[in-house]
């Protein structure tokens, strides 16, 4: 026997078979951010040394996780795989090494992972998996954070055979920057969809009673006709003086048309 007051469980529908914003949302994000991260993984501008002395006024050295380049502002072209011992032995250069790197394969098997969840050809997707492929994701984009704003916070206390170089932030992160907020927005939002939150609007559902009550309201019961009486008289054959007698006041009598027409022009042979 049930217990007293036991509420039944609660059932829910999905109201398209659209796949749900949050899990498009998701998928679109996690691509983009691993872009940006793997650029600045192996792009060698974390951050550039500019008017360095005894050196050419334009001559640029970019230094990243993997390897330094010397370039100029004048030119495109790159000579990479320079010598900075004192560099890479700094602590940070390791840590962001095998971050950066756990980062990108923590996201390719986020995105493995929410795949089979997200499936559109399904009547629901599998929000158990899709939300544990949108927590790996949003691991993925904290791993890309950490490394990029521990570099920047001592951009200026790296140390390098280069003293007195005027020491400016690299695009490579700002483009950490991005993708990591990119995974960590597309993975959080994914993975809300694990619980059944404001209303079900998250999932795209809504509760079966709610459907129900509104199908019997957009069904109205069927209006009731009523008989209105017609004002229309049965019409019958009136001659023009029964109906000039019919009305209550007398009509204006048209003048007769004149029978003699006189002719004052001159006569042609065709009229004699």
């Amino acid at each position: 026997m049930p217990a007293f007051g036991r509420r039944t469980p609660r059932e829910w529908i999905r109201t398209s078979m659209r796949t749900p914003g949050i899990l498009i949302f998701g998928m679109v994000l996690a691509p983009c951010g691993w872009i940006l991260d793997l650029t600045a993984t192996v792009a060698p501008n974390w951050r550039t040394l500019n008017n360095i002395p005894l050196r050419p006024q334009n001559e640029i050295i970019q230094q990243g996780i993997f390897d330094i380049c010397t370039t100029t502002s004048t030119s495109t072209s790159q000579d990479c795989t320079q010598e900075d011992a004192p560099y890479f032995e700094e602590q940070i250069i390791d840590v962001a090494q095998g971050l950066m790197v756990a980062s990108l394969i923590v996201t390719l098997i986020g995105l493995a992972v929410a795949i089979p969840g997200v499936r559109c050809w399904k009547d629901r997707p599998n929000w158990t998996v899709a939300g544990l492929g949108g927590l790996l994701i949003f691991l993925s984009g904290v791993m890309t954070i950490i490394p990029i704003s521990w570099y920047t916070h001592i951009l200026n206390n790296i140390t390098t055979v280069t003293t007195g170089a005027e020491i400016r932030v690299g695009y490579c992160i700002i483009l950490g920057y991005i993708g990591g907020i990119f995974e960590i927005l597309g993975g959080f939002v994914m993975f809300i969809g694990i619980c059944r939150c404001c209303g079900g609007k998250n999932r795209g559902e809504k509760p079966v009673e709610e459907v129900t009550n509104r199908g019997r309201r957009q069904n109205p019961p069927p209006s009731r006709q009523v008989d209105v009486p017609t004002l229309d008289r049965p019409r019958s054959t009136f001659s023009k003086e029964s109906q000039d007698d019919d009305v209550s006041f007398p009509r204006a009598k048209s003048p007769a048309a004149p029978s003699n027409i006189s002719f004052n022009g001159t006569p042609y042979d065709a009229d004699l």
